[in-house]
């Protein structure tokens, strides 16, 4: 087993969990940044596994976050993570949005990335941010390495939260910048997209072909991870990955419910395209000059891709 090769510690990661955990033959990580899909994706892999949309149990119990960040071990220890996913029996979905090269990569393991254009997933943040419940996030630090816990100050305009999540952010020694900025967000998904060619345990899929192909996007899935799916309960399956059906079970789907306001909002329905509405064509030059620095023109042009015109945005957006 390779060892990662680079540590991810912030507000929003804490790699380090995965050292001593032990990986099993047929495992499934689902690594995404923040808002690109994580959801979405952990309950394609669940529904492929247990044939059914009555899972036995909530999402985040079937599939935890294995390495949240520290200052909520207070909600979910390392102990506690390491041993509900030990005692599963079933093919396991573990959740990170630590990018693969934190990751330890295993060839018996499946590793799972959903990309979205940068700007949506950077509106999909703010809107998350306003659902997060300042009291229950303060009651819910603890020890030196937590947050403060003084409450954050009121969002900025939508223009100016996206204008300064594209600007060149802090970076640690290694020269990554801060999770969550446009730098990290190319990063995790540009590094995956490089492995997808020559690693065939990893797959990349697109929040544009999965709002636009719910049933193929998820019937390839179920090839790559080797399920036969019985065709009776196939379109059971297909209609509870969409929009409207997780956004009605909410309170089973959504993660991280102790900390937000309201769950349902966690499925707030944001259609690709969205955020550009937002920015000035100034603004967008200059994404579009930042974002050219950080990785080559092909990948942008897949990662930017717009969703067909007739596209009904049926499908899940988590």
């Amino acid at each position: 087993m390779a060892e990662a090769e680079r540590q991810y510690l912030s507000p929003e990661h804490n790699s380090v969990r995965w050292d001593d955990f032990p990986l099993r033959e047929g495992d499934i990580v689902v690594s995404t940044p923040p808002k690109s899909g994580t959801t979405w994706a952990q309950m394609m892999c669940a529904l492929l596994i247990f044939q059914t949309p009555d899972l036995p149990q909530p999402l985040e119990v079937l599939s935890p976050w294995l390495d949240q960040p520290v200052w909520l071990d207070r909600l979910r220890s390392q102990e506690e993570v390491y041993a509900r996913l030990s005692a599963q029996k079933h093919r396991r979905v573990i959740k990170t949005h630590t990018p693969l090269d934190g990751l330890p990569l295993d060839p018996r393991v499946s590793y799972l990335v959903v990309a979205r254009h940068p700007l949506d997933r950077a509106l999909s943040v703010y809107h998350q941010t306003a659902n997060i419940d300042v009291e229950r996030v303060s009651a819910a630090q603890d020890g030196p390495d937590a947050p403060s816990g003084q409450a954050p100050p009121a969002l900025p305009s939508m223009r100016e939260w996206l204008q300064y999540w594209c600007l060149p952010q802090p970076t640690d020694d290694q020269g990554i910048a801060v999770p969550e900025s446009l730098h990290q967000t190319v990063h995790h998904l540009y590094d995956a997209w490089n492995r997808q060619r020559t690693q065939p345990n990893v797959k990349v899929l697109h929040y544009v072909d999965l709002s636009a192909d719910l049933a193929g996007q998820m019937a390839a899935l179920a090839e790559w991870l080797g399920i036969t799916v019985n065709e009776s309960v196939w379109p059971d399956l297909v209609k509870a990955a969409t929009f409207d059906e997780m956004k009605s079970r909410a309170e089973r789907l959504a993660p991280d419910t102790d900390i937000l306001r309201d769950p349902g909002k966690f499925f707030r329905g944001g259609r690709s395209g969205d955020s550009r509405s937002f920015l000035t064509e100034d603004d967008l030059d200059a994404y579009r000059k930042r974002v050219g620095e950080l990785a080559p023109k092909p990948f942008l042009d897949w990662l930017h891709r717009d969703p067909p015109v007739s596209s009904e945005g049926a499908a899940a957006r988590a």
